[in-house]
């Protein structure tokens, strides 16, 4: 308490003395004893309510029992009910909730988890990825303030995220194993590599991983099958000392459009899972490959940047060349970059018109660009800038999603104001945390001509933030994708686009995205959209109705059964649709693994000072917590100041010493 208030409250007291003094005492020649009991009366009630008016702060100290935490994670994926271990782990949640020793010592709480981690409030076993490492993340951030342990069900099987067994955790982990712990020889496709485009009349490569799990030699034959017809095959040994094979085969493109395919290894005698003994594919073969070039007269790491990402989409071919010394044609190439062109750009660009994109940055000469008359101008200066992207939601020129724009790094560019016609913003430009209607990334479009200009250098940063992010190039290189396949595309504007896979997993959300312009190309928020999804072998149809976000239209399709099926994407009341095809393989990847990996749990356990248990040690388990000494309840003093006023009782009493005092002065005639 400070000085000033003790001050306060003295002086609060002499006036409370001053008072009942002047008005029972002064100037009285006979005090009889009640006089004494109304002097008290009225200096207590005089300091309690100056006491108030001071407000002075008062230091409370409480005593609070903390427990230390038990955090019980669940595995709720499909994996549990395929090793049928759901009678098990409800009947052991309910045991561990109803342990009256348990809750005592600890503080219990129950959390389930799959691809993602939450409070366990019913349990489905339908989640169809397992990602451990995120679920004890998750549960050690959520507790980081508090002592305890953890006690992990599952059988072991991550199908998401990073590697579990040496992950570490502050606390220690108590791993209870799901699922069969015999280990059953078992034989599957662990890896297929194929690319997702070939050419027509060529042949394209297919890469198959087989790994084998047993104590004997075995022999098994690989197989591809294209509508049941069985188009290629080998026979394939292994043995203890030979776990793995690689098989690659040569498959003909005899036929463009899509096409789908099933790679199969022969059951074993006795082998418990066969549903990893198969998987699906498909390849999209095209008529013709498009050639692009990428002209600089610098060197720079966006070069190869452009190069990854566009031969991602292994229908495109990229050519780098520096200005002074291509000598090709460019009639040769259906698309063409200009990397920070200058005057030596000047017989390349002057007569162009379509398939290009302009990338500037600070060793463009813009001088020259302004002169060749393009639908865009800049006043630039000498001195260069960093200019971080903005998302535009309202870009309607192709769909496009954000793919978390705001966070990548800046470009660079000469400073100046741009000034752009007949033009579409894709991102716009933020300078010094200042959004702006400055464009970053804009499409010009005019009279079928078609092209597109990157106000900035430094693109590589982005395909390596997205990495980060993503933990895949896939992402970025759909964006950059997506751009060149527009501008590459003498097509004329569609009206409806429809975003959506040739091949999904069994149970996988099928997301589909839609872009719908009106007769003048502009976003039509107004419009009813719907999908009609129509199984080709039971000749069953589902539709589902659109839902609009922000400037796209979107739904989610899940529960469809394996096979193949036929979609048409129609705009209702107008004769706009789009229609095609797709696949849902009969896969599930939770119920690839024959056995429980104990031994990865039995790791991560040591290495966070736990221990490993067997579901017929579940009792040794809740012995174990209850008689390690590491874990006890912490006696926790917490100090908290507090207003005077606050305390309303104190008022109470104010009220009550004034109502006593006038009442004895009544009854005793003092009044």
């Amino acid at each position: 308490m400070q000085i000033e208030t003790i001050v306060y409250i003295i002086l609060a007291l002499l006036v409370s003395l001053g008072v009942g003094f002047f008005q029972y005492f002064f100037r009285v020649k006979t005090t009889p004893k009640i006089t004494i009991v109304l002097f008290f009366l009225k200096v207590l009630s005089i300091f309690l309510i100056l006491l108030l008016l001071i407000n002075p702060k008062i230091e409370l100290t409480t005593t609070n029992d903390v427990k230390p935490s038990l955090a019980v994670l669940v595995d709720n994926s499909s994996s549990t009910k395929f090793f049928k271990e759901e009678q098990f782990v409800n009947s052991f949640i309910q045991e561990v909730d109803g342990n009256k020793a348990l809750n005592e010592k600890f503080d219990v709480g129950f959390y389930a988890f799959g691809e993602n981690v939450a409070q366990l409030d019913s349990l489905n076993f339908s989640d169809q990825k397992t990602n451990i490492t995120k679920a004890v993340k998750s549960v050690n951030e959520l507790q980081k303030d508090k002592e305890g342990t953890l006690v992990l069900l599952s059988d072991g099987n991550q199908t998401l995220g990073e590697d579990y067994e040496f992950l570490k955790s502050k606390k220690s982990i108590h791993s209870l194993v799901l699922g069969d712990t015999i280990q059953y020889q078992d034989i599957k496709i662990s890896q297929l590599n194929v690319n997702k485009y070939s050419y027509l009349n060529n042949k394209f490569p297919v890469e198959a991983f087989i790994n084998y799990e047993g104590r004997k030699s075995v022999s098994a034959v690989f197989s591809i099958f294209k509508s049941r017809r069985k188009i290629f095959s080998k026979k394939i040994e292994l043995s203890p000392n030979k776990k793995s094979a690689t098989i690659t085969a040569e498959l003909d493109s005899d036929k463009e459009g899509v096409h789908y395919y099933s790679a199969t290894v022969s059951k074993l005698e006795g082998e418990k899972n066969i549903r990893n003994n198969s998987k699906n594919f498909t390849i999209e073969v095209i008529d013709e490959q498009s050639k692009v070039l990428v002209l600089s007269s610098i060197l720079h790491p966006d070069l190869g940047v452009f190069k990854k990402s566009i031969e991602s989409n292994k229908q495109r071919k990229v050519e780098i060349a520096q200005i002074n010394a291509f000598k090709g044609s460019l009639e040769d190439y259906q698309f063409v970059i200009f990397y920070q062109p200058n005057a030596y750009f000047r017989s390349f660009l002057q007569d162009r018109k379509s398939n290009f994109l302009i990338v500037t940055g600070t060793k463009t000469d813009w001088n020259f660009l302004n002169s060749l008359g393009y639908d865009f101008n800049k006043a630039a200066i000498s001195q260069s800038e960093n200019y971080r992207p903005v998302y535009n939601m309202n870009f309607l020129t192709y769909l496009q999603d954000d793919i978390g724009f705001d966070g990548f790094p800046p470009l660079r560019d000469k400073f100046g104001s741009i000034a752009v016609k007949g033009n579409s913003d894709l991102l716009f430009q933020q300078l010094k945390g200042i959004n702006t209607t400055n464009p970053l990334l804009s499409t010009f479009e005019s009279g079928g001509n078609k092209f597109a200009v990157l106000f900035g250098e430094g693109i590589w940063k982005w395909r390596a933030a997205s990495f980060i992010k993503e933990n895949s190039f896939e992402v970025f290189d759909e964006f950059l994708g997506n751009l060149v396949q527009y501008l590459n595309s003498n097509k004329k504007r569609r009206r409806l686009d429809v975003k959506l896979d040739n091949l999904y997993l069994a149970n996988e959300k099928i997301a589909v995205s839609a872009l719908y312009l009106d007769k003048n190309y502009r976003f039509d928020s107004r419009a009813s959209l719907e999908i009609v999804v129509k199984n080709e072998e039971t000749k069953a149809q589902k539709v589902y109705p659109f839902s609009l976000i922000n400037n796209s239209y979107k739904v989610s399709i899940e529960g469809l059964d394996s096979g193949d099926y036929t979609y048409r994407v129609s705009v209702l009341g107008q004769n706009v649709f789009k229609s095609g095809k797709f696949k849902v393989a009969d896969f599930q990847i939770e119920q690839q693994f024959s056995n429980a990996n104990y031994k990865k749990l039995g790791v991560l356990a040591k290495n966070t000072n736990g221990a490993l248990f067997y579901k017929d040690q579940k009792e040794d388990l809740v012995k174990s917590l209850l008689e390690n000494e590491k874990f006890f309840t912490i006696q926790k003093l917490e100090k908290k100041e507090q207003d005077l006023i606050n305390w309303k009782w104190i008022l109470f009493i104010v009220v009550l010493l004034l109502a006593t005092e006038w009442f004895t002065r009544k009854f005793f005639g003092k009044i």
